[in-house]
């Protein structure tokens, strides 16, 4: 309860400072510059080094790339197909495909399932999402900000400086390794700002009135990561008959809101920030009904 208590301040308190007019105009691009730069490295240092592979946890990370895939596909055939913008592509590719695994996933399956789903809500998380933000989201926002023709030099310059990469090269090579208590102490104190900070980012650009321009793609993010991600999951369990806790878990990991951190770096990176804000936002509040929603669909 508490998590979503701090969701839902987190973002009224932003919403209420841009309303009152108390920061500067650019306080969000420099909230989301610390969350990327400092909050996030420390989160990849944290928690990288403690994963372990296990053979019997294969389900939630096929499932989630297999996921992140598909609909990265879809969205880049719906942009196209809608003539969107090269920076409302760049912010749908990761606003539309990263999903809040962990934040979001923790508190919301812990409720519906119980602490023996939490496991493969980590396995998910760790494994597929957290890699998939720090190696693709890195790409993505590498390549879609450019607003001049970009090498694959270039690209490969940006991704490999780019501190969430480093971070998780880094941490790769820690795994297995534990810190001492003065570390972990201090990586988990930075680490914990990514929320609160990101959140009220979210907040300070967060509109209730998105222009008629941002409608068409607020609403193919929302339906894609929503609605047919969670189904691609589901479809991925029929096919390889997979009809167990971890499945149950993962097609409810698809189907959560848009994870806060790729807001972040979409609107850090100058990809479309008003919209990419909105579909965090919204996302997060449209979420708890539609996860509810699925969870019913499987109980039965």
């Amino acid at each position: 309860m508490e998590n979503f208590i701090l969701i839902l301040l987190c973002i009224a308190i932003g919403y209420g400072i841009r309303r009152l007019h108390i920061f500067s105009k650019d306080a969000a691009t420099t909230l989301n510059q610390f969350a990327i730069y400092i909050s996030l490295p420390a989160m990849i240092l944290l928690q990288i080094p403690k994963l372990s592979f296990s053979m019997d946890a294969l389900i939630p990370i096929i499932i989630a790339w297999l996921v992140m895939t598909i609909t990265a596909i879809l969205i880049l055939y719906l942009c196209k197909f809608f003539s969107f913008s090269k920076e409302i592509t760049g912010s749908l590719l990761l606003v539309a495909i990263l999903t809040n695994s962990s934040f979001m996933g923790i508190p919301i399956i812990n409720a519906y399932i119980g602490e023996s789903a939490l496991p493969y809500v980590l396995i998910y998380d760790q494994l597929g999402t957290f890699i998939a933000l720090a190696i693709y989201g890195t790409f993505i926002a590498s390549y879609y900000s450019s607003k001049t023709e970009i090498s694959f030099k270039i690209i490969v310059y940006k991704v490999l400086t780019f501190p969430p990469f480093l971070s998780l090269v880094v941490a790769l090579f820690l795994m297995g390794v534990e810190f001492n208590e003065t570390i972990t102490k201090v990586l988990s104190s930075l680490a914990s700002t990514i929320v609160p900070i990101a959140l009220v980012a979210v907040g300070l650009q967060l509109q209730f009135k998105l222009p008629r321009s941002e409608i068409k793609p607020f609403s193919v993010a929302l339906i894609v990561k929503l609605v047919i991600a969670p189904l691609i999951a589901f479809g991925i369990c029929i096919l390889f008959s997979w009809d167990n806790q971890a499945s149950i878990v993962s097609i409810l990991e698809a189907g959560m809101a848009p994870m806060i951190t790729a807001g972040a770096i979409a609107s850090m990176a100058g990809l479309a920030p008003r919209l990419s804000s909105a579909i965090v936002g919204y996302g997060i509040l449209i979420s708890f009904p539609t996860t509810y929603i699925i969870f019913k669909m499987l109980s039965f």
